[in-house]
């Protein structure tokens, strides 16, 4: 099995409960991680550094993307968030697999400088069951889920892009399958060239 950890783009449009899903595979999982993102807004009462962002300066931030060093990036409300590789790179190279759960902007950004990236993209069971979820919320007046929903309808439609789908119509279902396409992907012989090898000297 390939000794190096597998890094995860996990995306799907709001509603379909990929953080839920995520959170099951998380606590299914050893050796299983979430990506942490940095931002260049001030840390909220409680978060700490490291855990829940890398808390930068502006300067430190546009530093490493412009070194290179940002899978992905989007400036939001006059601060910037985005997806250190360095922090990446040190855990899948100790055979941590890292989760990343980013929207598909990002997760076509971090595929393009990760080529064995393995994107996840979670869908609704159908249209009609997602904005029932949206509304189940009670959060918003219907003018908002409307606009979620042709968000959503934008998104799935770029899901053909990604190398797996999973449709979130159980937790548990949805979850295990996740954690079934990790464990595949850490078969792939193109990740195991080592065994390979090693078989080979020991003809």
């Amino acid at each position: 099995m390939s000794e190096n950890g597998l890094l995860v783009i996990l995306s799907g449009p709001s509603g379909t409960g990929k953080g839920t899903v995520l959170k099951k595979v998380l606590s299914s999982r050893k050796n299983t991680m979430l990506s942490v993102s940095a931002t260049t807004r001030k840390p909220r009462d409680g978060e700490k550094d490291g855990a829940d962002y890398y808390f930068m300066t502006r300067e430190k931030f546009l530093r490493i993307k412009e070194d290179g060093g940002m899978l992905e990036s989007a400036e939001y409300c006059g601060n910037f968030y985005g997806t250190p590789l360095a922090p990446i790179k040190d855990w899948t190279s100790k055979g941590v697999d890292v989760v990343l759960e980013i929207d598909v902007q990002g997760g076509f950004q971090v595929k393009n400088k990760v080529k064995d990236s393995v994107g996840i993209f979670i869908l609704p069971p159908s249209m009609e069951a997602l904005g029932h979820r949206l509304r189940k919320r009670g959060t918003e007046e219907e003018s908002a889920v409307q606009s979620r929903l042709s968000a959503a309808r934008l998104e799935i439609a770029k899901a053909v892009s990604y190398d797996y789908v999973v449709v979130n119509d159980e937790i548990e279902k949805a979850s295990d399958m996740v954690c079934r396409i990790m464990d595949a992907e850490k078969l792939r012989a193109a990740r195991n060239e080592h065994l390979i090898e090693r078989v080979l000297k020991n003809d």
